[in-house]
């Protein structure tokens, strides 16, 4: 029986425990995608990264992002903590700079990690810039599907929208932190919604007591029923910022915290370059700690 190395990580935060757990499985080279899909599956968690050797030598590794029920071609946790698993592993102890090269099944994906004080973060410039998706969500439909009614959707300039970046959102502002905590998807009307918006993801998101804005993201339909902290998400929420009418010529940064309403508290930090052209470049930074590690046998 041959077997895997897999370390888990929490991502978005610096304490154990919270943030978005994150298994990466290393050595994956000749693993099938049912291979990975299953072995996503048994980990089930939001997302699960399987690392092979680049296809270009000058980068660090090729990886593949797998939900329990699906490939996916981009996500922003297990960037994060992917990245910072192989920067520390090769410089274990001390401060250091470095940058990761990930190839996506998006593209390639530039990773500055950074250790201060034993301290870990991460930054990853997002592959594709965002851009508006095909589908429609109504207002009343939204609001059936989250148990909530219209009123409670939009704040100031803010409306809902679905965009894509890599993968698609639908993004659902909300009035206050009230409506945030009360929201959860409701059937049928979230398969009848998903169906017409043409995704599988709804980011709700309002503005915050100590952050720019508070989020969470359902995605039932893809196996997860809430995820604690969405990087793509996160990035592609630039796009969204831009059609309030939020983001100013130059570079803005905005905090966001997500997974406060299920007891995993997340930080992210989304910095957005911004010209007359519109968006050129979208940034999530944070940080990861180290849970556990192990070896799993293959399917």
């Amino acid at each position: 029986m041959t077997s895997l190395q897999f370390h888990t990580l929490d991502v978005f935060t610096a304490t154990p425990y919270c943030g978005n757990p994150l298994a990466v499985v290393l050595g994956a080279d000749d693993l099938s995608a049912q291979d990975m899909q299953t072995m996503a599956r048994e980990f089930n968690l939001s997302e699960t990264i399987f690392v092979q050797a680049p296809v270009n030598p000058a980068h660090t590794a090729r990886v593949r992002i797998f939900f329990p029920t699906a490939e996916i071609p981009f996500a922003g946790h297990p960037t994060i903590g992917c990245a910072i698993l192989l920067a520390t592993s090769t410089q274990p102890e001390g401060d250091f700079s470095t940058e990761i090269l990930l190839e996506e099944e998006a593209g390639l994906v530039p990773v500055r990690v950074v250790r201060r004080r034993e301290e870990v973060e991460a930054e990853f410039t997002a592959p594709v810039l965002p851009s508006a998706a095909p589908g429609t969500a109504a207002p009343e439909l939204i609001a059936q599907a989250l148990d909530l009614v219209p009123q409670d959707l939009g704040f100031a300039s803010h409306q809902p929208g679905i965009w894509q970046g890599g993968p698609s959102f639908l993004y659902v502002p909300v009035a206050d932190l009230d409506v945030l905590a009360r929201a959860r998807p409701i059937e049928p009307f979230w398969s009848e919604l998903m169906d017409r918006a043409g995704v599988d993801s709804a980011y709700l998101y309002t503005p915050g007591v100590d952050c720019d804005f508070q989020a969470r993201m359902f995605s039932p339909t893809a196996g997860i029923p809430e995820d604690p902290a969405t990087g793509s998400a996160t990035a592609i929420l630039a796009a969204q910022l831009r059609a309030a009418r939020v983001l100013r010529p130059g570079t803005q940064s905005f905090t966001l915290h997500q997974g406060v309403e299920m007891g995993r508290p997340s930080t992210l930090t989304l910095t957005v370059d911004y010209a007359a052209e519109g968006i050129t470049a979208m940034r999530i930074r944070g940080t990861a700690v180290h849970i556990s590690q192990g070896q799993m046998r293959r399917p």
